[in-house]
């Protein structure tokens, strides 16, 4: 992978950024997105934040290398503390951590996400988490995508300002990929099932103790959602 040619998770958030965007990529790594978005005539300038000073100098360093110091500014910040309000930021993108750690970025900083219209969101685990942020925060799924590459599950999530309404399982498997059914939303739910299955069966003879009854019970809801939309 590099500027020119991003992996498929990084190029299918590329693909949900709009055109002409301002955007600041938060945990940019070698700044590969921001470089690609440049490249492509796709985003008009970016920031590319990171808070660990190895990854930040090798982001300063690529985007030298592409010759795009002009259009991308490299800051070290944590989080949303790399956009400056006179950056003009329409899109936020933040790929490649837990969806709890995602969370934890948009909450800290709330007064950065002034004027951002979309986010583009890609968790390596727990979704669920930012669909339940997105609902307390009025911030509506505009588009969801879920991709296998190298043997991982990935899903993105893209958001624009509005409310939504979603129902428990929306939350879990989310509105738009529990629709379509891809392959990989297939595969990685019913491995997510057969999971809560051996757990479930691992716990049948344990003593039941009011854990242990609450763990059972949690674990029956959570394979029946997944019955009912696979």
């Amino acid at each position: 992978m590099n500027a020119q040619k991003l992996s498929k998770r990084l190029e299918t958030v590329a693909k949900f950024v709009p055109t002409g965007a301002v955007v600041a990529d938060i945990g940019s790594d070698h700044a590969y997105l921001p470089c690609y978005l440049i490249h492509k005539g796709v985003a008009s300038s970016a920031i590319a934040g990171e808070v660990v000073a190895g990854p930040y100098e090798s982001a300063v360093g690529q985007v030298q290398k592409e010759g795009l110091s002009e259009k991308i500014t490299v800051r070290l910040a944590d989080g949303l503390a790399a956009i400056e309000l006179t950056d003009h930021i329409d899109t936020v993108t933040i790929a490649g951590m837990g969806g709890p750690l995602i969370v934890s970025i948009l909450e800290k900083h709330p007064e950065k996400l002034q004027g951002v219209t979309r986010l583009i969101l890609q968790p390596n685990i727990h979704a669920k988490v930012i669909r339940e942020w997105a609902l307390a925060h009025n911030w509506a799924i505009l588009d969801e995508e879920i991709l296998e590459e190298d043997d991982k599950i990935y899903e993105i999530l893209v958001l624009q300002r509005a409310q939504m309404e979603l129902s428990p399982a929306e939350i879990l498997f989310g509105p738009k990929l529990s629709t379509r059914k891809a392959p990989a939303f297939i595969k990685k739910w019913t491995r997510e099932k057969e999971n809560w299955q051996r757990v479930l069966q691992s716990i049948k003879d344990a003593e039941q103790t009011p854990e242990i009854e609450e763990k059972r019970a949690e674990l029956i809801a959570l394979i029946q959602l997944v019955e009912g939309v696979l």
